[in-house]
């Protein structure tokens, strides 16, 4: 009697640490999701700024490419206006005499 008494109590303590195996798994299977998950999130804002950053500078040097652009631009415009300028009498004048016929 006092054998089957201390099988049964030793099955328990069996029981006991299984179920204690079993919940400190799961706590460690749990903890080991929640870090996956905060990793996860860190990436994500990590990706973020890493575009939000891109955007920006893309767009810093997208606004310094447009300046160079209306500067070359009109340094053109203005040179091609020099250039024309001393043309135009004259042809205003073969226009005139054309018009008078």
């Amino acid at each position: 009697m006092e054998l089957i008494k201390k099988i049964k109590q030793a099955e328990a303590q069996a029981r006991e640490i299984i179920d204690r195996a079993k919940a400190e798994a799961a706590k460690h299977a749990d903890e080991a999701r929640q870090k996956r998950l905060a990793d996860l999130a860190e990436a994500e804002q990590q990706r973020k700024k890493a575009v939000e950053a891109a955007v920006a500078d893309a767009q810093s040097q997208g606004r310094t490419d447009i300046e160079a652009l209306k500067a070359d631009a009109e340094s053109r415009r203005r040179q091609l206006t020099e250039q024309t300028k001393s043309k135009m009498p004259a042809a205003v004048e073969k226009v005139m005499d054309y018009l008078r016929g």
